[in-house]
């Protein structure tokens, strides 16, 4: 049987606790079960201050592709260490919790409230005050957002 990559959906809101422990949503665990991934990997996102989510095998998939890029480029070195080198795989513990390490949340400025949200193929985990500030256009940005979203192959 061949694997299909898991779509995620939704936001979901949730509160973490002062040893780093957040309820992943029934609706991510499930997905990621129906697939066969009990495990996922937590890494920072290289452009915004949230985490990566995916599932083991589409991480895999990842890293695959990763692997391949010239190592001789100073950018595809910098990416790999920031990317895959801080990559954690976890799991759930049976309250459906996943442990966040300190480096990550420390990078990802995760405290109090997140914000799950799913992005398709992965899930993006925001501190839930960052991803509103991230979700804001400004004035003179709406214009061209709007035009950019009007040129997607929805």
């Amino acid at each position: 049987m061949e694997w299909k990559a898991t779509m995620f959906r939704g936001q979901f809101v949730q509160k973490i606790d002062a040893k780093g422990r957040v309820s992943m949503p029934a609706r991510f665990r499930e997905a990621l079960a129906s697939s066969g991934d009990a495990r996922f990997i937590l890494t920072p996102a290289p452009f915004d201050a949230c985490l990566h989510v995916f599932g083991l095998r589409a991480w895999e998939e990842i890293e695959q592709r990763i692997s391949e890029l010239p190592s001789h480029d100073r950018n595809v070195v910098r990416f790999r260490r920031q990317y895959v080198s801080a990559a954690v795989e976890c799991e759930t513990d049976r309250a459906g919790r996943v442990l966040i390490p300190p480096h990550l949340r420390d990078q990802a400025q995760l405290d109090k409230e997140l914000l799950w949200a799913g992005m398709g193929k992965n899930i993006e985990l925001w501190s839930k005050e960052k991803w509103d500030q991230a979700l804001e256009i400004s004035p003179e940005d709406e214009a061209s957002y709007r035009n950019a979203v009007e040129q997607f192959p929805l």
